[in-house]
Order: C-alpha cells, then structure tokens, then sequence
C-alpha cells in the first residue's frame, strides 16, 4: 500500500498522439489535510475512494488506500466535497516498458499538464520521452490536494 511515484512536468502535445487510452476525470477532496487526504474521483462509470497519507520528504512515497465505489455514491460523495472540484483528462502512454499518466486540467488549472511514473522502487531506472520536462516530484504546489486552494491559473 506504499505508493512511488515521480512527477513532470510535459512540455509538447506530442503525448496526445502517443496515448493508448484516454478518459475524462472529476475529483474531489473530502479532505486536503496534507497528513491525510480522502479523496473522491468519477471516471466514467466508475467511482473511487481513496486514502493517502502524508509523503515523505523526498516526495516519492506515501501511503495509499483505494476502493471501488459506485458512480451514484461517488456522485454523491462529490457534493460533499471541498470546492473547486479537479476536472482532468487523463492519457495513458507507454515509453520503453513504463506507463506515464498525463494529467491535463480543466477550470481553474487550464494550463496544466503533468505526467506520472508509478515505480516499484525508489531506485528504479527510467528513461524519459523527449515531451518530458522539469521533475517536479515533492512540490506540493502540484498536489492535485493543493490545486484546489491555489489553483494554476492563480501562479503566473
């Protein structure tokens, strides 16, 4: 239940035609405590609950719980929900062996695309496709819990 995970920032489109899949998001913070997180995320039909704990000081790990939920009790768990909500599509490309998840955001995070790499260890070796920019792992600025109290569109 230990998640690792790196952020990028994604500097070209070019991941839009490399994408094997792609689907629209809406998410929501039940709670933004940066110790504990619950988070309620709508995908398609299919809802989520999730539980993460606070990262570590490096930013690569943290603790994370997920369960399925139906789409009426995420819809539901929704409007309890902090405010604003994350709106998002997410892409899904593979590079040498490696799945990256490119969040591009919606509302008040118009702007923002990053990229996720969930790895099995901290150690673990990558290499990076040329749309690939800035590491930004552990500035919690890019916390989609943080997006929603200082959105993108509030940093320039």
């Amino acid at each position: 239940m230990i998640e690792i995970e790196r952020k990028f920032k994604v500097v070209s489109p070019e991941y839009k035609e490399l994408a094997s899949n792609s689907r629209k998001i809406i998410q929501g913070f039940l709670n933004s405590n940066k110790n504990r997180i619950v988070r309620v995320r709508l995908t398609g039909n299919e809802g989520r609950l999730t539980v993460k704990g606070k990262s570590t000081d490096d930013g690569l790990e943290r603790f994370e719980w997920e369960t399925i939920i139906s789409k009426n009790d995420a819809l539901d768990l929704l409007d309890l929900c902090e405010k604003p909500m994350i709106e998002k599509s997410r892409y899904d490309v593979f590079h040498e062996g490696k799945l990256f998840e490119i969040d591009e955001f919606y509302g008040e995070n118009e702007g923002l695309v990053i990229a996720e790499l969930e790895l099995k260890s901290k150690d673990e070796l990558f290499n990076l496709p040329s749309w690939i920019g800035e590491e930004v792992t552990g500035d919690q600025k890019y916390y989609n819990a943080n997006l929603i109290t200082n959105p993108y569109k509030n940093w320039k």
